[in-house]
């Protein structure tokens, strides 16, 4: 009998964790998937979890179920399918995966800029259509990208590894985070600054702000009609940020020039949403994370995650970190060279 029980949400297709278990295994873990027809089916399934590795929707009233859980663990950057306020009044920590896949977002919003700023899906369409002459007069319209300014609105691990990248393209840089301490910002040649300020000043906006309570539709018809007629808005990160209807509607009536989305705020959309059918807009499917490393490395941080915790230890990551200090969990220390271990 295993040590260590973990549950997790069974999906439509069967899911090897072994990649998991490469850290699971140690400490005589298992993992169990539920396939549970209702909230109350997985209650009943989960209630004597040790943790629960989230892949679907965890309510309050399942956490509130749980009697010996431990931990909730999930392999993604955002946990709005989480109730964390719920785990945390039960003082269940919450561990996310977020800087496994920060390179890939960060070549993902580099690509979405480059391309809406050089007009790139409309250029293919008109040299694929052999209109190969009004390509070059339509470029004629606009200033060559080095010398423009990029504004970041949050600026987390994602925002910072663009920051690296655009500094080569030329840009001056701009960002909005009060969480975020200004001398952090310097030293990626980023200007602190003021929302109003980002907004009014920036020929980009690149958004990056997490999919909080606070932060759901921060970006509304206010901040579109601050924004310059001529400037792009991107957005690779949560389209929960974002009032699509307002986007759509700066879109349309020229507030902005353009956008570039990876994420919307109902994914799959609808067919009949105006966004895809929009020539100033390029989307791609919420792919930004995504390359051949992508599943393996998210799986083996969820597996090492849950063992931390399990094994007494802190996680690496935790989206509610004031219920660390009140677990009883031996803190995480990386290795330092001059201490040595255990010392």
């Amino acid at each position: 009998m295993a040590k260590f029980k973990i549950v997790t949400q069974a999906l439509a297709a069967p899911v090897d964790h072994s990649y998991e278990m490469e850290a699971l295994a140690s400490i005589g873990a298992e993992i169990i998937e539920v396939s549970a027809t209702s909230e109350n089916a997985f209650i009943a399934a989960a209630h004597d979890a040790d943790a629960i590795y989230s892949k679907t929707r965890l309510t309050k009233q399942v956490i509130d179920s749980l009697e010996r859980c431990k931990v909730i663990s999930l392999g993604s950057v955002g946990v709005d399918t989480v109730d964390v306020a719920a785990a945390t009044a039960r003082n269940i920590p919450v561990t996310n995966v977020p800087d496994t896949f920060i390179e890939e977002v960060a070549d993902h919003t580099m690509t979405m800029m480059l391309a809406t700023w050089r007009r790139l899906v409309v250029q293919d369409r008109l040299a694929r259509d052999g209109n190969w002459s009004k390509g070059r007069p339509m470029l004629y319209q606009f200033p060559r990208l080095m010398g423009q300014t990029l504004g970041f609105i949050a600026f987390g691990h994602v925002a910072r590894a663009v920051a690296t990248r655009a500094r080569a393209f030329g840009f001056r840089m701009l960002a909005y985070d009060p969480y975020v301490e200004e001398l952090v910002m310097s030293q990626y040649g980023v200007e602190p600054c003021s929302y109003e300020e980002v907004l009014a000043q920036s020929d980009i906006v690149s958004m990056h702000a997490p999919s909080t309570t606070d932060a759901r539709k921060m970006f509304g018809e206010k901040q579109f009609r601050a924004m310059k007629k001529t400037a792009l808005f991107i957005n690779t990160g949560r389209g929960a940020t974002v009032d699509e209807a307002a986007m759509i509607r700066a879109l349309n009536e020229g507030w902005i020039a353009g956008a570039g989305l990876d994420v919307l705020e109902v994914e799959p959309p609808k067919l009949d949403n105006p966004i895809l059918k929009m020539d100033n807009v390029i989307v791609t499917a919420h792919v930004a994370s995504a390359s051949s490393r992508f599943d393996p490395a998210r799986r083996r941080r969820v597996g090492h995650e849950l063992a931390s915790v399990l094994s007494g230890r802190w996680p690496r990551a935790c989206v509610n970190p004031s219920v660390l200090e009140k677990s009883g969990l031996i803190r995480w220390q990386p290795y330092s060279m001059e201490r040595g271990p255990g010392n």
